[in-house]
């Protein structure tokens, strides 16, 4: 079959790797994959079905001077590229040649040699830190600067279009990270994708600098030396001599020829070409963007010598270059003045080899300060800190709001000329940076493919809610940007709560403030572009997905595996739960990317049974004398075996792993055999045989259950046929009941079910048993329960007052803002889940709902 991609936005020049889906038994196991117009490409299987076939395939081309708007993807032999990308590995080096340009890769450094045409341009490309000893009031603070060191050199694919090499290591003796080297064949850039582990001691550690620093040779004369800085809307054009604004006219040529880039081989006016020693050389150059709203620009003639002010900007795309008409380098970080506090350096410009910095945290701003937020207020035991829970919504623990483990990953470039760049090309590798390109299948396609479970394309018979899933999603995007919800660990993230009092988020209350994918903001997001196919849904999940799974995770340390919930600092909250690190919320973005450090963080869930025996979620409200037992460890069948049952099934599928795929389906049967299904509540698990004791009786119901992604999992997981009896039935049960009137309940369970809310999110299962069953009352239960339910924010303060959603200015707040002050995460998030899927199950008895 011929599938068409397209450009995500507009095409792009890079290399490019996407996936696509295939429905199932379509595309068997080896299936080579070609493109019709003859483009090499390069191919690799990152799913698989049950019955072996491919389900998601993963295509690698490279750059291109002239993309086209589309390729087309079918089964045959592939091209393969005139000049294909080599890797060698002699020893502990490893060369990769990308048609003209080649790179040594060689420990401790990250990049030993970069050179062009057989002439060396750069080398040592290296991590740089900067680690303080206290905190900036304490005028004795210490800074000490390490270079870190590569420890190993993995080759995780070898072309022939695209070669990855994974570098690990630490920084000094502490921050393990793991870098990422994307080379393309014909490429002269490689894309660099840096992840580190915070694992310092809060009280003494305090990380004042990050960056990745890159020596460039530099041959031409003084003149012909360039520096290139990119600002909003162009760049800081100069040479480190500089020939223009003098007091003598070195003529238009020259002046011309410098300010272009190209080499003045000679300078007529003998008033300037005999004075040119009293030409001052500019050494050094700083751009550190301090906010989301200003960057300062500097430079000197040395480090003896003071800065030079230059006109400041507000958001700098974090691009520069330095080099000479006879070579350099390009270099720059990805979403620069989102997670400031950023910088760019370069440094020795005037000397024979300069060094270009790129500052992920920047020296010049305060050092990084993860100490816990608050002194604990004396909630020394459970009792008290479940009364804090009642009035901030927090909950704290000591010693569990301690950030040991949390994550950050950031995506840099680094490209080498053979001459200075033209200003047009120094604005495409800009955007290109900022925005890189990707291809991907059609919205129709992929539903076509038959993936991730109940979803259908927007229809103009139900524009009101199409228009309010717009709304909601727009709305966050604005909020996003007036509430400046940008920076280091913040970027990527949103707020959970509004203060209509304060017409403000909540950011500084408790468990009100970010957050940290509580009732799946993610997979509101992915499924939304899923049907829309739009690139801003699509980059503003990417910010989140690369976020919540790296921040709002431990991926070191006693919580490994596990993450935190909503809380005023990311890691702050002692309930930490696999609800928050579940594949669910980051299978999507690495099916249609391929993206490698996401598969890293789906990796880390391998085992993540395990994490019940590091910290038990219900410890602070437990009646019984029940403690962490192998054999016998307490997981809840809602928000803990969603998230198992998405990690086993991602993990199946990626790699054919038959201990997950036992795990996964040796427990949907075992809640097929209990007694009550999923209305059991939770069920003893034993880690040595992957299975639930099936004795349990009781019944348990939480309106937590189901709003982190079991409806998701278990939709995809029915549709898949595994062959489990009695499993759709115990979920069908569980869609029925829950919403039923009372007595129903009672008729069929023995008693009422009691914990009963989010009745609008819980829409969504009615329709889904309504659909499986054909219960028409069942649909109209769905429809009445989204539409007019008792007790929903979106609904009780919006729908039955307003025909539309709407904004309103924000009078006299600390910026300008608009504020919808009847919008919360929680309620947006699952709002827009249950229309996406009553939408799909059930649209023809939306009008019939009494």
């Amino acid at each position: 079959m011929t599938t068409t991609v397209h450009w995500l936005e507009t095409p792009a020049q890079q290399g490019v790797t996407w996936g696509v889906p295939w429905p199932r038994g379509t595309v068997a196991d080896g299936t080579q994959f070609a493109l019709t117009d003859g483009t090499a490409i390069q191919s690799w299987t990152t799913a698989t079905w049950p019955d072996g076939s491919i389900k998601w395939s993963a295509h690698a081309i490279g750059p291109s001077e002239h993309p086209v708007a589309s390729y087309d993807l079918i089964t045959g032999k592939p091209a393969v590229p005139a000049e294909p990308v080599r890797v060698e590995q002699t020893g502990a080096e490893v060369r990769v040649t990308t048609g003209a340009v080649s790179w040594v890769l060689s420990a401790p450094m990250v990049i030993a040699s970069i050179g062009i045409a057989g002439r060396e341009v750069v080398r040592d490309v290296r991590l740089v830190s900067l680690r303080q000893d206290t905190p900036d009031e304490d005028e004795s603070r210490v800074r000490q600067r390490t270079t870190a060191t590569v420890d190993t050199i993995t080759v995780e694919q070898a072309g022939p279009v695209r070669a990855v090499v994974k570098l690990d290591g630490k920084h000094g003796d502490w921050l393990p990270f793991s870098v990422r080297l994307y080379f393309y064949a014909d490429a002269t850039d490689v894309r660099v994708v840096h992840s580190f582990v915070w694992d310092g001691d809060p009280d003494r550690d305090f990380l004042a600098g990050l960056g990745l620093s890159a020596d460039v040779v530099m041959r031409d004369e003084p003149h012909n030396r360039h520096v290139r800085l990119a600002g909003p809307s162009g760049f800081l054009n100069e040479a480190v001599r500089g020939l223009t604004g003098l007091r003598r006219d070195p003529g238009a040529e020259v002046r011309q020829a410098q300010t272009a880039g190209r080499a003045v081989d000679e300078i007529p006016n003998a008033e300037v070409a005999d004075r040119l020693g009293l030409i001052p050389q500019w050494n050094d150059y700083t751009l550190d963007q301090s906010s989301a709203d200003g960057f300062t620009l500097r430079k000197r003639t040395g480090p003896d010598h003071a800065w030079v002010t230059v006109p400041a900007g507000t958001r700098a795309p974090g691009y520069g270059y330095v080099g000479g008409a006879g070579g350099g380098l390009g270099f720059g970080l990805r979403d620069f003045w989102k997670l400031h506090p950023t910088r760019l350096d370069i440094r020795n410009a005037a000397t024979d080899l300069a060094t270009a910095t790129v500052w992920m945290w920047s020296p010049s701003a305060p050092a990084m300060d993860v100490r816990f937020w608050h002194d604990g207020m004396d909630q020394d035991s459970h009792a008290e800190q479940l009364e804090g829970l009642e009035i901030t919504y927090e909950d704290y623990e000591p010693g569990f709001g301690n950030a040991h483990g949390v994550a950050r990953t950031h995506e840099l470039t680094l490209r080498v000329h053979d001459s200075t760049p033209t200003a047009d090309d120094l604005a495409r590798h800009t955007a290109e940076l900022d925005t890189p390109g990707l291809l991907t299948a059609s919205p129709s396609r992929i539903l076509a493919a038959g993936v991730f479970g109940t979803w259908s394309l927007p229809t103009s018979d139900h524009l009101d809610i199409e228009s309010r899933l717009h709304f909601l999603f727009q709305y966050y995007v604005g909020q996003r940007e007036q509430r400046r919800w940008y920076g280091f660990w913040d970027y990527g993230d949103v707020m959970h709560t509004y203060d209509r009092d304060r017409h403000t988020w909540r950011y500084d209350v408790g468990g009100y403030a970010w957050a940290n994918s509580e009732l799946s903001p993610d997979l509101w997001l992915w499924y939304q572009y899923l049907r829309t196919g739009r690139a801003d849904v699509f980059r503003f999940a990417e910010a989140m997905t690369r976020h919540t799974g790296e921040v709002d995770v431990h991926h070191l340390g006693r919580w490994k595996g596990l993450g935190s919930r909503h809380n005023v600092q990311h890691w702050g909250c002692s309930c930490k739960q696999l609800r928050i690190s579940s594949a669910i919320y980051r299978r999507i973005y690495y099916y249609l990317t391929a993206d490698e450090r996401t598969g890293d963080l789906l990796d880390e869930l391998a085992t993540a049974e395990e994490t019940f025996l590091a910290v038990d979620p219900l410890r602070k409200v437990r009646t019984d004398s029940y403690s962490p037992d192998p054999q016998a460890l307490s997981i809840g069948l809602g928000v803990d075996w969603g998230a198992l049952a998405a990690n086993w099934l991602t993990r199946w599928e990626r790699y054919g792993d038959e201990r997950a795929r036992s795990r996964l389906v040796g427990t949907m049967a075992d809640i097929a055999v209990l007694r009550n299904g999923f209305l059991t509540g939770n069920a003893e698990f034993d880690l040595s045989t992957g299975r639930f004791d099936t004795g349990r009786r009781g019944i348990s119901v939480s309106h937590l259950s189901a709003v982190f992604g079991l409806p998701e999992i278990c939709a995809e997981l029915i549709d898949l046929d595994l062959d489990v009896p009695g499993f759709e039935k115990a979920w069908l049960d569980y869609c029925r009941l829950y919403l039923s009137p009372p007595e129903q309940q009672a008729a069929e369970v023995g008693a009422p079910l009691e914990g009963i809310s989010l009745v609008q999110a819980h829409s969504r299962l009615a329709a889904y048993a309504a659909a499986r069953t054909g219960d028409v009352e069942l649909a109209r239960l769905a429809w009445r329960a989204f539409f007019v339910d008792e007790g929903d924010q979106l609904n009780r303060n919006a729908l039955q007052r307003e025909t539309k959603w709407r904004t309103t200015p924000v009078t006299g707040a600390l910026m300008p803002a608009d504020e919808a002050a009847f919008v919360s995460t929680n309620d947006a998030s699952q709002y827009a889940l249950a229309a996406i899927q009553n939408l799909t199950l059930i649209p023809e008895h939306r009008h019939n709902k009494r």
